[in-house]
């Protein structure tokens, strides 16, 4: 039995002891009554126990809601430290997600500023190489690269009266430019980005340009002879 319903029915069963002692005193000195007086304090105790409270029942619901609570508190709980976690993990994701992204940006830009500043430079210096050139330079070199001298001779023939070997000659009146006096001078650009300061570029264009169009130097030459131009 609980604490709760051992107080009730003491609390009840020393009341119904006052009741029935007070009923036995009333009846003994009314007419010496005695029976009629012990009947009436059993039935007023009787009456008190009826009423006296089922505590345990009340223990048992009062600790059953004591444990409900407990239970929704804790799965509250629970609930709070998984969403917790799961935005500290995704906070986490994205950061690190940021930090590669940041990392690769830079590691590109960091290299395609030093193939830039490299380009820049092999240009620089092929370009300090081909100024320095002088004239007797450009025509060997365009002797090398045509090989046979006959034909040689019919190119040189032809660029020592478009440019006099000025591969930065430029016509005034038409823009053509360079070694063979291409117009317009960007048509040089199919053998080489850097038509405009090498003639190494230049002359193969021009090899090329001769050997499609007349099929050789020679002929070329040839037909310059006939209409100064070609």
């Amino acid at each position: 039995m609980s604490p709760i319903s051992v107080r009730g029915v003491a609390v009840a069963s020393a009341t119904a002891v006052t009741a029935v002692g007070a009923v036995v005193g009333m009846s003994t000195g009314a007419n010496g009554s005695s029976t009629q007086a012990v009947h009436t304090a059993e039935a007023a105790d009787s009456t008190l126990l009826a009423n006296v409270p089922t505590g345990g029942a009340q223990a048992q619901t009062i600790s059953a809601n004591i444990a409900k609570q407990a239970d929704a508190q804790q799965v509250a709980a629970d609930t709070a430290a998984k969403k917790k976690a799961e935005e500290a993990r995704r906070k986490a994701a994205a950061e690190a997600k940021a930090k590669a992204e940041a990392k690769a940006k830079a590691e590109a830009e960091a290299k395609a500023k030093a193939a830039a500043a490299k380009k820049a430079k092999a240009a620089a210096q092929a370009q300090s190489a081909v100024v320095s050139a002088a004239p007797g330079s450009v025509k060997a070199l365009a002797q090398s690269i045509i090989g046979d001298s006959s034909q040689f001779q019919c190119f040189s023939n032809i660029v020592t009266r478009e440019s006099g070997w000025n591969y930065q000659a430029t016509n005034a009146g038409s823009g053509a430019y360079g070694l063979v006096q291409a117009l317009p001078g960007s048509k040089m650009a199919s053998a080489g980005a850097d038509w405009r300061t090498n003639p190494a570029t230049q002359i193969k264009w021009g090899l090329n340009y001769m050997n499609s169009r007349y099929g050789s130097p020679c002929g070329a030459w040839s037909f310059w002879q006939a209409h100064s131009w070609y």
